[in-house]
């Protein structure tokens, strides 16, 4: 079903001002949650998730058969915020697009995550989203590479993701859901330092030629995410090291001073 909005104008403008290359705006926080060992939120434009992982642990004795003696079990799941999400209808954990979306998750970052070190283990990443507007698959990506560094989870590479599509012959990036339900579509993720492609993932139809087209503009732009990314995981590091220096009678006599 068609939108009735104006994907596209004249001037190569989208609905919402971007040029057609052009990513909406990206917000990381790393603020604790709870007993994760790591944490992050991510905005990316009107799109929200907040990613908490937990472990390496040992499997709960329900699910030790699930373990594998030479590497680590990846745990995903993912939840809706009833309250962010334009749908009537709640979904709960069964939810059949929900667990698609875990899997998609799990597939991607099982090559990435580096497993062995942690045989007979379990590394749980719990997704909660916030808000939806598009691109929620590589938000959940993108943030989740951010949870498992912030945990000391060892990757062999960052994994950054972006969506894209083509309206007409113009190819687009980084979609809105308006965009999402007029344009055929894929997800791309990438790891950047490497080149490899670690995911591609698309529900609708796209002509060969198109196709390659959204596909390096849709590379390139991972490269983007990953300098990003980089930065805000460099400067979270940076203040945990001026507070370790610090120590814990300096933070506190900060911490004073401001109140």
């Amino acid at each position: 079903m068609s939108s009735r909005i104006e994907l596209l104008n004249a001037g190569l403008l989208r609905s919402d001002g971007r040029r057609p290359y052009e990513l909406r705006t990206i917000a990381i926080n790393f603020g604790a949650q709870g007993t994760a060992d790591g944490s992050v939120t991510y905005s990316h434009g009107l799109t929200q998730v907040r990613v908490s992982v937990l472990g390496p642990h040992e499997a709960k004795p329900g699910t030790r058969r699930e373990t594998f003696h030479d590497r680590a079990t990846l745990n995903v799941e993912v939840q809706l915020a009833p309250f962010g999400v334009g749908e009537r209808r709640r979904r709960g954990r069964g939810d059949k697009r929900l667990l698609e979306l875990a899997a998609s998750i799990k597939s991607t970052f099982e090559p990435v995550v580096q497993t062995h070190l942690y045989p007979r283990s379990t590394i749980d990443i719990f997704i909660h989203v916030l808000q939806l507007d598009g691109g929620l698959l590589p938000a959940c990506i993108n943030a989740s590479t951010l949870a498992l560094a912030t945990a000391g989870i060892p990757l062999f590479d960052f994994v950054c993701a972006i969506s894209g599509g083509v309206h007409g012959t113009q190819p687009l990036l980084d979609l809105t859901t308006v965009e999402e339900n007029d344009v055929p579509s894929v997800v791309v993720g990438v790891m950047p330092r490497t080149g490899r492609v670690t995911l591609v993932q698309m529900e609708t139809r796209l002509h060969m030629d198109r196709f390659e087209e959204v596909f390096r503009v849709a590379c390139d732009a991972g490269k983007v995410l990953w300098s990003e990314m980089r930065d805000a995981l460099r400067e979270r590091t940076g203040d945990l090291v001026d507070k370790l220096e610090a120590g814990p009678g300096m933070v506190v006599a900060k911490e004073t001073d401001e109140t």
